[in-house]
């Protein structure tokens, strides 16, 4: 069990993460989401001991993880896939992390062999591709046969198959009621990966709740409309006080208001509708909705996107 209270952590003047409380519950997959500059890998570094944070505290088991003897035995982590001396082979990578934490040896070939790697392991890890070095992190985070697990970015450099076995993988670790904690910017792969969900945005915690009850939450009342007379719509729409975002093929994307209230308003007002369709929720669907206010970078495309698009509705 992972619990973090208040945390808070500042790198002279920039707040990193503020007043941040959550618990990451054993027996399960828990995804960490959140936009770029969220705080997750500061998040991660913090329940690791590598970063101290300015106040508050995370505990692993009720422990600090410098309080952990042998952390290993406790805690596996795959932060940075490529955190590996190039000129070490495979093997002999695990090997002295296996010594540092009095491990026996033969559990580094236990290991390769769990993540596929057991061919190439007398190889130069700088010699890896990126799929291989992923799946040499996984092997470390393994090596002390840990309760908890944390994963940042897992699937990066899979191919389909690599994606499909670390999914099964993660879902086998929570079985045996360890507890895994992964962060992903893959939400497709998150939804049928984690079955709770922890999500930040700009350092604060946004929700903590079932991957299922955050989709269904945001896409309540989520409607997609299309019509001739847009301008006009959308400003019956936010004089309804309804929250509108852009959709595909020009059209608008309404949440808090349902179909037949927003058929009633169109009608009412003389508007032509060309679609009125109910949205079936998808995480990725829920996490721009929900996390939209927090999203700290933009790049030129989608600023150029949003103008072309206040522009078309004006």
């Amino acid at each position: 069990m992972i619990e973090a209270t208040s945390l808070t952590k500042r790198y002279g003047k920039t707040l990193a993460v503020s007043n941040l409380s959550f618990t990451v519950e054993s027996g399960q997959v828990t995804g960490f989401l959140g936009p770029n500059g969220a705080g997750k890998s500061t998040t991660m570094r913090m329940i690791l001991g590598l970063d101290n944070p300015s106040s508050g505290r995370v505990t692993i088991g009720g422990k600090s993880y410098h309080e952990l003897k042998d952390p290993l035995r406790t805690v596996g982590a795959l932060l940075d896939a490529k955190w590996v001396h190039p000129n070490r082979s495979a093997r002999a990578h695990l090997a002295w992390m296996a010594r540092s934490n009095r491990l026996p040896s033969s559990r580094v070939d236990e290991v390769l062999e769990t993540v596929g790697l057991t061919s190439v392991a007398g190889k130069r890890a700088g010699g890896f591709s990126l799929g291989m070095s992923q799946r040499l992190g996984i092997a470390a985070a393994l090596l002390g046969d840990p309760e908890v697990l944390l994963f940042d970015e897992p699937v990066n450099g899979l191919d389909p198959e690599g994606i499909l076995w670390i999914r099964k993988f993660m879902h086998r670790l929570a079985d045996e009621g360890r507890t895994v904690f992964v962060s992903s910017h893959l939400l497709s792969e998150m939804a049928l990966t984690a079955s709770q969900l922890v999500v930040i945005g700009k350092g604060r915690l946004i929700s903590q709740s079932s991957t299922k009850d955050f989709v269904a939450r945001a896409a309540e009342n989520t409607v997609k409309v299309r019509s001739p007379q847009l301008p006009q719509l959308r400003g019956a729409l936010e004089q309804a006080s309804a929250r509108i975002a852009p959709g595909e093929d020009g059209s608008l994307i309404v949440s808090g208001m349902d179909s037949e209230k927003i058929g009633e308003l169109a009608a009412g007002n003389g508007i032509v509708l060309h679609e009125l369709a109910p949205q079936t929720g998808s995480l990725e669907q829920a996490f721009m909705q929900i996390t939209g206010d927090s999203v700290e970078y933009h790049t030129g495309l989608e600023i150029e996107a949003e103008q072309v698009l206040e522009t078309a509705v004006k």
